[in-house]
């Protein structure tokens, strides 16, 4: 059995961040994980990030955006391991320009390279990884064991790193990234290559981590599903912009009052009349994709029928997923 026993339970780092002033409690900036204002970096002349601002409070966050996005620029930046043109930020409450270290201290990262030593013992590389974090050598070491026993590699602890197969990699790097018990885990595409129950157990640990201990999570992925599994909150990069941001429910709540309808015989007929009705219409193979103008509803299809003639065969609302919400946002469409 997995067990975790982190240095400050949810409800002691939720105590830790208040203050009592004049009798009043007071919530501290705490909750906020991290913020840019308006961030350009560049290389050459690619533009990485573009004026870029953005915030995020506590929660799982995802972070999606095609290839060349910014998506690794933007944890490159948060982690303080690059220089930006213009902007400022913070992370956990420390500038990105004057407390990199400190940031890299306080964050835990999962990176998407390799990053491990091969000749050493597992719990050897765990219990540096938190000494790097500024842990005593001891309390390091008592935690990489509590730490590898959560992430189910207690019994392979004393074995080379070289010797792990890719999943058990993963893993270790995961419990590197939590050693030292941060509020922030930032995991760069940490699904990428593994085996689908080494990839189910990860997105398990991560969702654990986040849901029931009390840690925060910034989650880049290019797996839409990946995000779905862990995440409440999404945000959407694309050439260096913040295109959509906000919590998955909401925004799948906004796409709404779209539906699915089919009709016998002529349908482009029928998309033209629901469009001279105030209607957005989109072929979607057999099928069209129709978004009704509030305050309208699904009688708009039965008006329209009765007065075209043509006959509905097919009719449901059409719930949004993370997908369309992720299209839309690169589509720039508007609500």
């Amino acid at each position: 059995m997995r067990r975790f026993c982190p240095r400050f339970s949810p409800g002691t780092r939720i105590s830790q961040r208040r203050s009592l002033c004049a009798g009043i409690l007071v919530q501290l900036e705490a909750d906020m994980l991290f913020q840019l204002h308006h961030v350009t970096k560049t290389y050459g002349r690619i533009t990485a990030l573009r004026d870029l601002s953005v915030q995020a409070n506590e929660g799982a966050v995802g972070l999606l955006g095609p290839n060349g996005a910014g998506k690794t620029t933007m944890i490159r930046t948060l982690l303080g391991l690059i220089s930006i043109d213009s902007g400022a930020g913070e992370v956990l409450g420390k500038d990105i320009r004057r407390r990199r270290l400190d940031i890299r201290q306080a964050v835990g990262f999962v990176p998407e390279d390799e990053c491990l030593f091969p000749r050493v013992e597992g719990v050897e590389f765990v219990a540096y990884a938190g000494q790097l974090a500024g842990m005593p050598r001891k309390d390091a070491m008592q935690r990489a064991h509590e730490v590898l026993d959560y992430v189910g590699l207690g019994e392979a602890r004393y074995r080379r790193v070289e010797s792990y197969s890719s999943g058990m990699k993963q893993r270790l790097k995961l419990a590197s990234a939590i050693v030292h018990d941060p509020r922030l885990l930032i995991l760069d595409e940490p699904t990428n290559g593994m085996d689908p129950r080494g990839r189910d157990e990860l997105l398990e640990l991560a969702r654990d981590l986040s849901h029931n201990k009390g840690m925060s999570l910034l989650f880049s992925s290019h797996l839409l599903p990946d995000v779905e599994a862990v995440c409440d909150q999404v945000m959407v990069l694309d050439r260096g912009r913040l295109k959509e941001h906000g919590r998955i429910a909401d925004l799948k709540e906004r796409h709404q009052g779209y539906y699915e309808v089919r009709v016998k015989a002529d349908q482009e007929h029928f998309a033209r009349a629901l469009a001279s009705a105030g209607c957005a219409t989109e072929p979607k193979e057999d099928l069209l994709l129709v978004k009704v103008p509030p305050p309208r509803n699904e009688t708009i299809f039965w008006e329209t029928a009765a007065a075209t003639g043509l006959q509905i065969r097919h009719l449901r609302p059409r719930r949004s997923t993370l997908e369309e919400i992720f299209e839309k946002a690169l589509a720039g469409e508007e609500e």
